[in-house]
């Protein structure tokens, strides 16, 4: 055999090449990475949709055709009006049309979470590497810290606190802008969300910052910047993703319950949690409304959590579930 063959059959593959093997070699993994793709790619797309389809989640359709919706208010169509010009159903009340609040509404959901997911996160890191390298006091203090906000019990937190965020930029007698209330829930949810992550990266440098390339580096000269992002950074990735992949549904959930009780996105902002809201009061006379939101949120809160498990596998195969 040629030598260059054989420097082919031996060259080795990176951990990330490895993880990324295994990860492919789970069919469910890859499954539900695809659903929560499509979920995210539809997201981004509502706008090019909801252009394609000709409606819009803000326009009151039962004002420009009386026959949507019945005396009470209700679709007078069956099954919730859903026709082939309202793929969805209309919205009963007003008269909206169901898919592209839907569409719109994933779009306020996912990408607000995502967002919040990803400020937690490297809050999280940094205070955790901070103390985890640090120890003594640094680490006391900071893990004090991380105790105090990890007392707060977070649903009653986050319902008192966020009218509270959202009055301190606009007065009381005016209209709230969508960017005050999607500002608010976010520092809420942030403030709420990175003691987690804090814990796990600490527990994870305090094994970490005694290892033989850390102790290398230290004796070379390296300032403790360089160390915690060039020597333990690369090191706690995998605990990073796995860690995020679980808190992002979290948080999804977090921010359509804020809606939900009152307190997140109001009208006329699609949301999930407001879809909820209006159909949690008239769920008995019109059930098609929650149907499809309750389909979609169930559908991307399973298959992120077990493309979670999936990427938790591939970076370790000897947590095999």
């Amino acid at each position: 055999m040629p030598a260059g063959a054989d420097a082919k059959k031996l060259e080795g593959r990176s951990p990330g090449q490895l993880m990324w093997i295994r990860f492919k070699r789970d069919r469910t993994g890859v499954i539900s990475g695809c659903v929560v793709l499509f979920f995210f790619l539809i997201a981004a797309l509502a706008p090019v949709i909801s252009k394609l389809y000709g409606k819009d989640p803000y326009t009151l359709y039962a004002r420009k055709d009386f026959d949507l919706l019945d005396d009470y208010g209700l679709p007078s169509g069956p099954n919730g009006g859903i026709s082939g010009d309202f793929w969805f159903g209309v919205e009963p009340g007003l008269g909206r049309d169901v898919f592209t609040q839907l569409l719109y509404g994933m779009r306020t959901t996912l990408y607000m979470a995502l967002l919040i997911t990803i400020v937690t996160v490297v809050t999280g890191v940094i205070i955790g590497l901070i103390g985890g390298y640090a120890g003594g006091r640094t680490d006391y203090w900071l893990g004090r810290i991380t105790d105090f906000f990890m007392s707060f019990p977070s649903q009653l937190f986050m319902i008192a606190v966020t009218p509270v965020v959202v009055s301190l930029f606009v007065g009381r007698n005016e209209e709230v802008p969508t960017y005050i209330r999607a500002f608010s829930i976010i520092a809420v949810l942030w403030f709420l969300g990175w003691m987690g992550m804090s814990r796990l990266i600490r527990g994870v440098t305090l094994s970490l910052r005694e290892r033989e390339y850390v102790e290398a580096a230290r004796v070379a000269g390296a300032s403790r910047w360089r160390i915690l992002r060039k020597e333990l950074l690369p090191n706690v990735v995998t605990p990073i993703l796995v860690q995020g992949t679980y808190l992002l549904p979290g948080t999804m959930l977090s921010v359509a319950f804020l809606s939900y009780v009152g307190v997140g996105f109001t009208e006329p902002t699609p949301d999930w949690g407001r879809m909820f809201a209006k159909a949690g009061h008239i769920y008995e006379n019109a059930p098609t409304y929650m149907f499809f939101p309750g389909v979609a949120m169930v559908i991307f809160v399973v298959a992120f959590n077990l493309f979670g498990d999936s990427v938790r596998d591939a970076f370790d195969p000897k947590s095999g579930r």
